[in-house]
């Protein structure tokens, strides 16, 4: 397993999701999810936040593997919504039962996973404000891309903390006072990301809309563009960094695509950043 984090250790990066969408996580068995994880905790700081996918179709099948995340060392499960049997998971108290039903009994803190663009569903605000009231419910992923939904949660949910799942929206968010971003961009440009974070802390938003706008373009050609190909295909094609492989039923971009891609990276001169970064 080629170690990345040895490259993203070098950055003041506050922690790590382990199987997220980006991490092909629907194509894992559970033990290679939780070798996974424990293949992280060992390489990286003990200080550093370790945040592990857990979310399952059954609720019974979530909680065990929320138990096998912590034991291998997650300090939080990131935990999507059911979404198979669609009709029925719209249904609210099914939502809230279910996460209350997790969190119960998950020995370390759930944060919940809002993806509407992979489950077809979005969280209802009224479940994720209910559930903000759970003591191990510390916090929401939201990747739905609606400013106005993460705005209303974080003002009805005084010390829930919300994360923006992309770095397409992550400054606004931040600015709504969202804690952070879960980014798959981070992935290939973490130190501009960080830049762009840091730049809405000292409130140069001049600056960080700057970075944003720069970073649109690549950060579309890694997510809703090409998604998890389009990522592995840019970290192979950028310095100190490694695609590896995908996993079937994805497919490598083609030679074209990876043309475009490679162009689409330079405009933001994202491998500059990195070597200057890290040479």
């Amino acid at each position: 397993m080629h170690n990345l984090t040895q490259v993203w250790e070098k950055y003041p990066l506050s922690g790590y999701v382990v199987q997220g969408s980006n991490g092909e996580v629907v194509y894992l068995n559970e033990e290679e999810k939780v070798d996974v994880v424990k293949f992280v905790r060992a390489t990286i700081s003990s200080e550093k936040l370790l945040i592990a996918g857990a979310g399952c179709e059954s609720t019974k099948q979530t909680i065990g593997l929320c138990k096998k995340m912590g034991e291998a060392g997650a300090n939080a499960v990131l935990v999507i919504n059911p979404f198979y049997y669609n009709k029925a998971m719209t249904n609210v108290n099914v939502i809230i039962n279910h996460f209350n039903q997790v969190a119960n009994k998950s020995p370390v803190p759930v944060i919940i996973y809002n993806m509407p663009a992979n489950t077809g569903i979005d969280i209802p605000n009224e479940a994720i404000i209910q559930l903000s009231k759970h003591p191990n419910i510390i916090g929401m992923k939201d990747s739905g891309a609606k400013i106005g939904k993460i705005a209303y949660i974080i003002q009805e949910c005084p010390g829930f903390q919300v994360l923006a799942g992309s770095a397409s929206f992550l400054a606004s968010a931040l600015m709504c006072g969202a804690v952070g971003g879960v980014c798959a961009l981070a992935n290939i440009a973490p130190g501009l990301v960080l830049e762009m974070m840091s730049k809405i802390r000292q409130k140069d938003y001049t600056k960080a809309f700057s970075i944003q706008k720069r970073l649109v373009e690549s950060n579309a050609a890694v997510t809703s563009r090409w998604g998890v190909p389009g990522l592995k295909a840019a970290m192979e094609s950028l310095p100190f960094l490694r695609g590896s492989y995908l996993r079937s039923p994805l497919l490598p971009l083609t030679k074209k695509e990876k043309g475009t891609l490679e162009i689409i990276l330079q405009k933001a001169d994202i491998s500059k950043a990195l070597r200057h970064e890290l040479c």
